[in-house]
Order: structure tokens, then sequence, then C-alpha cells
């Protein structure tokens, strides 16, 4: 089948090279040139696992293609694939001027039937909006379908391929039938193709990750309590973690959550909540304690040295929001670099991946310096301060750690270590709904 897919972010290029994989021509539209001479010379232009080798596999066989014209993406096209980006204004609705600027764009370049699909996140009613502007400029027969994604960063391509579900969209016949065949190759082991109108659709993507959202935000709140009462926040999440009407899944406590989708999805269907009159007051309360979970690790810091951290240097493990990615959106540890640099401290930072990123749209914050590796960035630190879970950090040299550092002070955002490790070594070590050790 051939394929446009306009965008080539961390969706976009996913999907066109998972789609790319099953045999499909691919051409992936974006108006950055210097990027799309980047993925024509065969470099992927973000980190994630395991995407690197399917598109090279794929850009040497010519079945993904890449171009800066949308009049060439989409010629010939069957299914037009939209993975524009819909960031938050100001009041914290989704901007759809991408989105809606190329659907007046692609009217005028449609010549047989097209399957036009929203795969950003939009919000609902969106669909309706896209086939007006586009239907203003043609007369060719056209559908368009909402087909959200359920890409976790850092495991995107494993869940393109294999997905729990597929959801589409459309009331249109002939453009499920399009799009059944589309995806056939990725339900072959009986998951489901989930078919609904165009608005159930939008809805789905939001509902999901804002649910998530709020069972992270939750757990943070028992963990916080659980420090005040003098319980064990592990012991708790595996303790309801059993019960499969909870599930396992996004109960770890830590310091708030991040990335490109659940503050903006969650701000978003919060917006639309708004707009039509209905006060949504546990998404309310799920903003509220993400917001302050940010914060939780720096106030541990400050109380820690009464209140006074001007001239301490802290070595900072993780940029990135969450582990196997580069995304920096809405990390966490970018609050805690604002707020101890704000407060007169020093950060040295590492991050396997993320730190480039960091470098680029960062670059005036003051004493902020980064690490060539994990342990350089200790040596003369007078604590060290862990944002993300990579697994580069979960079975360190303790000796090594207390060697560099001044005093052997650990304050762990997302519980990397045992309490019973951090004492037999000797560690201060203050975690997330957990006993301080001592």
């Amino acid at each position: 089948m051939r394929i446009a897919v306009v965008g080539t972010g961390y969706v976009g290029l996913v999907t066109g090279t998972c789609f790319a994989e099953t045999g499909n021509n691919v051409v992936c539209v974006d108006i950055d040139s210097e990027k799309i001479k980047m993925m024509r010379a065969g470099r992927v232009p973000i980190y994630e696992p395991d995407l690197e080798s399917l598109f090279k596999r794929n850009v040497d066989n010519g079945r993904l293609t890449f171009t800066d014209s949308l009049a060439v993406g989409v010629k010939d096209a069957e299914v037009v694939f939209l993975a524009l980006p819909t960031p938050p204004g100001a009041d914290g609705s989704a901007d759809l001027s991408y989105v809606l600027g190329v659907a007046d764009k692609l009217g005028p370049l449609l010549k047989n039937y097209t399957v036009i699909v929203d795969k950003s996140t939009v919000p609902v009613g969106t669909s309706e909006q896209v086939r007006l502007h586009i239907s203003k400029n043609t007369k060719i027969d056209f559908d368009v379908a909402s087909n959200p994604e359920f890409l976790r960063e850092g495991f995107a391509v494993s869940d393109f391929m294999k997905p729990d579900r597929v959801v589409i969209g459309t009331k249109s016949s002939k453009a499920q039938k399009v799009l059944s065949m589309l995806y056939a190759p990725f339900v072959r082991q009986g998951n489901p193709i989930l078919y609904m109108e165009e608005r159930s659709a939008e809805m789905t993507k939001y509902a999901a990750n804002s649910f998530l959202a709020t069972k992270i935000s939750f757990m943070n709140e028992i963990a916080n309590l659980c420090e005040k009462l003098g319980a064990d926040v592990d012991a708790v999440r595996l303790g309801i973690g059993s019960d499969e009407r909870i599930g396992k899944r996004f109960l770890f406590p830590g310091i708030g959550y991040g990335g490109s989708c659940f503050p903006k999805d969650v701000l978003a269907l919060h917006h639309t909540a708004n707009e039509y009159g209905y006060d949504f007051r546990i998404l309310e309360a799920v903003m509220n304690v993400n917001d302050n979970q940010k914060q939780r690790l720096v106030n541990k810091v400050i109380n820690y040295y009464n209140g006074n951290v001007e001239g301490k240097t802290f070595a900072l493990w993780g940029l990135a929001f969450k582990p196997d990615t580069d995304d920096i959106r809405e990390a966490p540890a970018i609050e805690i670099i604002k707020a101890l640099t704000q407060a007169g401290a020093k950060i040295v930072a590492y991050d396997p991946e993320a730190m480039l990123v960091v470098k680029k749209n960062y670059s005036t914050i003051k004493n902020l310096r980064y690490a060539k590796d994990e342990y350089s960035a200790l040596k003369g630190a007078d604590a060290l301060l862990i944002a993300t879970e990579w697994s580069l950090f979960r079975g360190p040299d303790f000796a090594k750690i207390k060697k560099l550092l001044k005093a052997p002070v650990i304050f762990d955002g997302r519980n990397l270590y045992s309490l019973e490790t951090m004492k037999d070594e000797g560690f201060y070590y203050e975690s997330i709904g957990r006993k301080v050790v001592e």
C-alpha cells in the first residue's frame, strides 16, 4: 500500500518505519529540510530503542523515503497519516494549527479516493474540522478517520508492531476496509482492532492517558502519606498491584510524570471539560499533585541542608523524563535543576542520551555542567540526586560513589535502591514514600 506520513516526530517516524517494515511504500513528509537530509542519509533524528535498525533496513530497501514537499509526499497515496504536533496553548487547549494547516493544503492535492487519518492526539471533534478544511478545496472523494497512537517512548517500536489494540474511529465502511488491510499484519495474534465513531476514538486517547496519569498521581499521594505514617510504599505497591482489578503497572512512586503525552493530554482534556461546562475535579487534582511532586526531591534536599544550599554542588543522575529516551519535555529533572540553581547550588548532570538535548534547550542556566559518565559527575559533589531510573544507575559501585562524594548522601527520586543496602553501605538515603536511612 502507498502511504504518506506527515510529520516525523516520535509518532510519525515510528509509524512510517513500522508500516514500511510490513512491505508498504511509505513517504515521510516534514517541513524541516535539514531533518529530511539527515534521514535521507540514513540517520535517525531521535533516540528510540530498536528504531534505527528498522529505519536503515527500510531506507536501504527503498520502502521508506523522505521529502519536504507535501505535494510529492501525498502523490498517489492511498492513506495519509497526520502525525503533527498539537502543543498546549496558554489556556491548556491543544493547538490544532499544524493539523488544520496541512488539511487546508491537502484538498487540491487529492487526485483519487484517499483515507486521511488523524494520528496526532487531538480534541474530540477534530476529525470533523479536518474533513471541513479538506472538503472546501476538493471535489475528490475522501474519508477522515481517527487512529490514536498508544506508543510508550522507549517501547514505541514494540508497541506499534505488537499493539494491545488498534483503535479506529470512522463511520465509513470504505475507510474501515482500507485500514483493516493496513493493520492486519500487526494483529495476527488476535489482539483486536476496535472500530467506533470518530469522536469516541478521539476521546479514547485522552481517557487512556488521563487515567494512567491519575494512577501515577494517586500512588505519589500514597507515597507522601507513607512517609508521614512510617509505612513503606514499595510494600504497599506490591500489596495492591497483586490485585488484578488494579494491576501492577503505573504504580511506581516518584517525582512526577513528564514527557510529551501525559502533561499535555491531561491539560487538554481538562480544558475540553471546561469548554463544555463540566468540572472535571479529578483531573484538577492530578495536575496539582504532579506539579507538587516535581518539587518533592528539591524540598528534601533543602530541608537536609537547613534551608540553605548556596554554594553546594549536587551530582544529578538522569535528565530524560523516563529511561530509554532522550525526551526532556516536562521532565522532573529540569524542575530540579531550575529550583536548585536558583537557590545558589551547582549541578553536575549525567544522562546516557539526553544531555545534548538539555544543552541545546537550556544553555542559559548558570551553574549547570555535564559529566562524561555517571561517576565523573560525583567527584567533589555534596550529594547525589537521582531523577531518572536508567538501568545503568540500578547497580552502581557504592564504594566508588562513597569515595567520590564529599559525604555519603543520596536523594533518590526513583527508589532504585533497597533501604537495607543503603544502610549496609553507610549512606544517608532519602527516597520517595519510604523511611529515611541515616
